[in-house]
């Protein structure tokens, strides 16, 4: 079991903040939360971060690593 934290415009759009799930790779989280409802779009461009280090969408994951996606930063 992983968890996964969303933070941004991540979290506001979707309403979860955090989620438990079964997955073996960064890609799976991402498939699972598309299927939630959640934008490819606003997934393709999100920070991934595994364990606070940086990670992509090839990343492997293993039973108690946490993985945070945040919306990327914009403004002006």
């Amino acid at each position: 079991m992983i968890t996964v934290k969303l933070y941004g415009l991540l979290r506001i759009e979707s309403g979860i903040k955090e989620k438990a799930m079964e997955a073996v790779s960064v890609k799976e989280v991402l498939e699972t939360l598309a299927a939630c409802g959640i934008p490819d779009r606003d997934l393709s461009g999100c920070v991934i971060l595994v364990n606070s280090k940086n990670a992509n969408k090839r990343s492997k994951l293993k039973d108690g690593d946490t993985v945070v996606l945040m919306s990327p930063v914009a403004g002006g």
